[in-house]
């Protein structure tokens, strides 16, 4: 999933890296298989989304990105491979359309128009820029990168075509959204470190193979063949146990409510406003026959523009 995979230098692998790579990994499906869970009815459909959930998502996505960038500045610091960059670059770019292309016919309402492997194709691009520049350039550009969508964002960065920047205010429903900002942050820290560690030798004890016994570190020798096929497995996996322990009937007024009141009062903070705001919406939506789409995330390109303008109508009346 990120720039070098499989560094080699004349010292020898950084095995720890492969581990570090592949308990990423199984984090990251262990998340994933919270949405397969909600989507197939087994838990509220908002757990992935919400609280401790959500927080262990960004830290799984700024854990990848992290090594993505530490990679990048082990595989060029002596100066630009090319044919390999251009090589890796190919690969993780190729399996982001293939990934966006796949969704957008399974699941519309929730494709994946820029996900965590958009973000590192993108972020690596962007990467060689500080290959040659200081350490503390490179930190004091993660900061800003941080920074800037909380200063900057606006509504008009929130269609499809620029929201993957991250300014946007509220950005189409993705089931993996990891815009560029203020996601470059953990993949500059890496680079960051990376031109800190590697030229002072503090890596040199760690620059051996993993053992062969070692399912982490094979994981992350092969991240991006892993993170292609665990979901396909993992959706099998729990749609054979839907036909065996079916899951049980859920009403989805009553899921949308909870759901929609718990997001809004994490940016308001009052009670009555967001449940006049998730009643507004819910009536709108069944007016305009998005609701069921919305609910099992089949909505189209169209479907959710109306969804958007439901709940900026909304949020005018109830202010």
């Amino acid at each position: 999933m990120n720039e070098a995979t499989a560094t080699v230098t004349k010292s020898g692998r950084i095995g720890f890296l492969d581990t570090w790579r592949g308990i990423a990994l199984i984090a990251m499906a262990s998340y994933h298989f919270t949405w397969d869970l909600a989507m197939f009815g087994y838990i509220p459909p908002e757990t992935p989304t919400e609280g401790l959930w959500r927080l262990y998502a960004r830290a799984i996505a700024s854990s990848f990105l992290f090594l993505a960038g530490f990679s990048l500045f082990l595989a060029h610091r002596k100066g630009i491979n090319w044919p390999s960059f251009g090589k890796r670059f190919a690969m993780v770019a190729g399996a982001a359309l293939l990934i966006s292309v796949a969704t957008f016919f399974a699941v519309p309402g929730g494709w994946i128009f820029f996900g965590i492997l958009h973000n590192i194709a993108v972020a690596s691009l962007i990467g060689l820029i500080f290959l040659r520049l200081p350490a503390v350039v490179t930190f004091a550009v993660a900061v800003l990168a941080f920074l800037a969508p909380i200063y900057f964002s606006s509504d008009a960065f929130n269609s499809i075509w620029l929201s993957w920047i991250g300014f946007a205010t509220a950005p189409p429903r993705s089931n993996d959204y990891v815009p560029v900002l203020p996601f470059l942050a953990p993949f500059l820290a890496g680079l960051g470190v990376a031109q800190i560690a590697v030229p002072r030798g503090w890596l040199d004890r760690y620059r051996k193979p993993s053992g062969k016994r070692n399912l982490l570190a094979f994981f992350g020798r092969h991240s991006l063949s892993f993170y292609l096929i665990h979901q396909p497995v993992l959706i099998a996996l729990v749609y054979l146990g839907s036909i065996t322990f079916p899951p049980p009937p859920v009403d989805q007024v009553e899921a949308y409510k909870k759901s929609c009141e718990a997001s809004c009062m994490q940016t308001q903070n009052n009670l009555d406003l967001c449940q006049s705001f998730c009643g507004c919406t819910l009536e709108k939506l069944h007016s305009e026959n998005v609701f069921d789409a919305m609910m099992a995330n089949t909505a189209s390109i169209e479907q959710q523009s109306k969804i958007r303008d439901v709940a900026a109508q909304c949020s005018a009346e109830v202010q």
